[in-house]
């Protein structure tokens, strides 16, 4: 492939799929420089992953031309092969053979043999780390190490060009950088990599990127330059008394604002113009709060090619009843007392320990297998603890996990939806399950379908649905009882910014309501959402506290300033490996 020209070039492309819907990519024009990582950014829906189908020749464009190292990827079909390598959204791992069982088949699918077969395995294994793993069964290894095998598949026989479609949903900063740092140093050496992303800080890496919305190109070219633009119109307000979820409501409410969101104590706004910002004692922020500029950052141009964020009122949290709990309980509405579980001889969680008072947001965070999700579990009642104590509401979830399940929703992390059913019909069995019935749950069903605008999509199944449509399903079923706590386990993996802002503006709704929620998160612009944070690392809980709190505590002299990223990754760093987590 020639480094000077084009590694891709799509030229009037016009791609539709059956039906009356609008096309999935729309006279669609672009150049991807060789040789370089190349962002692919945009909405849910927007064509991302129709485009990069495209590339890979598993689709044929309605209208229009695509050409891949110069090859056409229908007709040229072999050629291509040999030069590319695509690693879909749900790339196909068989869970049950080893890491060397799946590098085998894949060798074999792509005609990779002999010495050319053993150096490739020798030179992976030690690139992605996983040569001591390679009899461990796929569906053993942690989230990023399942990614770090799927860069391995798709890498066997040294292709030129890499497709990577969302590679880092669901997996933890650490393995977040790490597999970024295995795309950048193959990019040194001269492939071409496109990486689809909803991240992003992710799409702030690269040199290039194209932003997509509704099927066409709104941006190409250098993500820096694009959040340049937003200079004097990005700004924070730091120092506020009170209620800072209020304070971003208020600020959204203002015509002069655009965007915002909470960044620990402080709220980040996107202006309309530039230097114009609203008054600030409308924000009722307090006699101390301060609005400073901001270095802008890609996420603010993005929210803003878009027309703006979803703003900040919450039907949903409108229409829910103020929750009331036992003062009795009010400062442990959710407690983990000593929570320890063994699978045998390894120890999952080993002495967890937190209470979480009404009203707040709590945090679980921690890497790929430190035992977030095992916790989540006995708190909700889904897993019986080896010893310790989880209780909601006051109630032991051990000696009544029925009774406690009434009063809590919760999300899981891959979405706890009946693919087979349709939209109606899930909210249908949610209603039930919760123990709503006749017009009681027919009403409920009525203000979920209007709130979250689920009326044309009534007779659809969730697996035909987007991911944030998904994503609004899965909440509206877990709050169809309007309960006093929710759990959220990774409620928004995957999901672009805009979607992300309307989720969070319906949680923060809910919790000016009295709702106690408690979240995990691989996203730590999310996390800042976040109260207080705990953050755990092979099953022990080695740090609580507020972001900003954590934060101060993870400066250095070489890094002052940190991010949440920066802490969650220093902490981990910091504290003494014990035994060996689950993969």
């Amino acid at each position: 492939m020639n480094p000077t020209l084009p590694a891709v070039v799509v030229e009037s492309l016009t791609h539709r799929f059956r039906g009356p819907a609008a096309p999935a990519l729309d006279d669609f024009n672009a150049e991807l420089p060789a040789g370089e990582v190349v962002g692919l950014v945009g909405p849910d829906g927007a064509g991302k992953t129709t485009l990069l189908r495209l590339m890979a020749g598993l689709l044929k464009p309605t209208v229009g031309r695509i050409t891949v190292a110069g090859l056409d990827p229908l007709k040229d079909t072999a050629e291509l092969r040999a030069l590319l390598g695509y690693m879909p959204q749900k790339f196909g791992l068989y869970e049950d053979l080893t890491v060397q069982e799946n590098l085998d088949l894949y060798a074999d699918l792509r005609g990779v043999v002999g010495s050319e077969r053993e150096a490739d395995f020798a030179r992976l294994l030690e690139f992605t780390s996983l040569a001591p793993f390679t009899g461990r069964p796929a569906g053993q290894l942690s989230g990023g190490m399942k990614q770090k095998l799927g860069l391995a598949c798709v890498l066997l026989g040294q292709p030129q060009i890499l497709l990577l479609d969302e590679p880092s949903v669901g997996v933890d900063p650490i393995s977040r950088r790490e597999l970024w740092r295995m795309v950048t140093a193959l990019a040194t050496e001269g492939l071409t990599i496109v990486w689809s992303t909803s991240y992003l800080d992710e799409a702030e890496r690269c040199r290039h990127i194209l932003l997509l919305n509704a099927g066409k190109l709104a941006y190409a070219g250098d993500p820096t330059a694009l959040a340049a633009r937003m200079t004097g119109r990005s700004v924070q307000v730091s120092g506020i008394a009170g209620n800072r979820r209020a304070v971003l409501t208020r600020a959204l409410r203002a015509r002069e604002v655009i965007d915002g969101v909470i960044q620990g104590s402080r709220v980040r706004l996107v202006l309309r113009a530039a230097d114009a910002p609203p008054p600030l004692g409308a924000l009722e922020a307090g006699n101390g709060a301060r609005l400073e500029n901001v270095a802008p950052r890609l996420e603010d141009a993005f929210i803003d090619i878009l027309g703006g964020g979803p703003g900040g009122d919450s039907e949903l949290a409108r229409l829910m009843p103020p929750v009331t709990v036992d003062a009795a309980i009010t400062d442990a509405v959710i407690e983990a007392d000593g929570l320890t579980k063994a699978f045998g001889e390894f120890l999952a969680t080993d002495g967890i320990t937190f209470k979480v008072p009404q009203g707040e947001i709590f945090g679980l965070l921690g890497p790929n297998g430190a035992g977030k999700s095992t916790t989540f579990k006995m708190l909700c009642g889904l897993l019986v603890p080896t010893r310790g104590r989880a209780r909601v509401m006051g109630i032991d979830l051990r000696r009544d996990a029925s009774r406690a399940r009434q009063c809590l929703g919760y999300m899981a992390q891959k979405f706890s939806l009946y693919g087979n059913l349709t939209v109606a019909q899930n909210l249908r069995f949610f209603s039930g399950i919760y123990g709503l019935g006749g017009d009681r749950a027919a009403a409920k069903i009525r203000e979920m379908v209007e709130t979250f605008g689920f009326a044309p999509h009534l007779n659809v199944t969730p697996d035909a649905l987007s991911l944030g449509f998904k994503q609004r399903l899965a909440l509206a079923c877990a709050l169809m009882h309007d309960p006093s706590v929710l759990f959220l386990d990774e409620p928004t993996s995957g999901v672009d910014p805009v979607t992300r802002r309307e989720f969070w503006t319906h949680i923060n709704g809910v919790v000016q309501k009295g709702v106690t929620v408690m979240v995990t998160t691989h996203f730590m612009d999310e996390a800042e959402y976040c109260d207080r944070i705990g953050v755990v690392y092979q099953g022990e809980l080695i740090a609580v506290g507020a972001p900003d709190e954590l934060k101060r505590a993870a400066a250095t002299t070489a890094l002052p300033d940190p991010s949440l990223e920066d802490t969650f990754i220093a902490l981990i760093e910091r504290h003494p490996p014990r035994r060996v987590a689950a993969a």
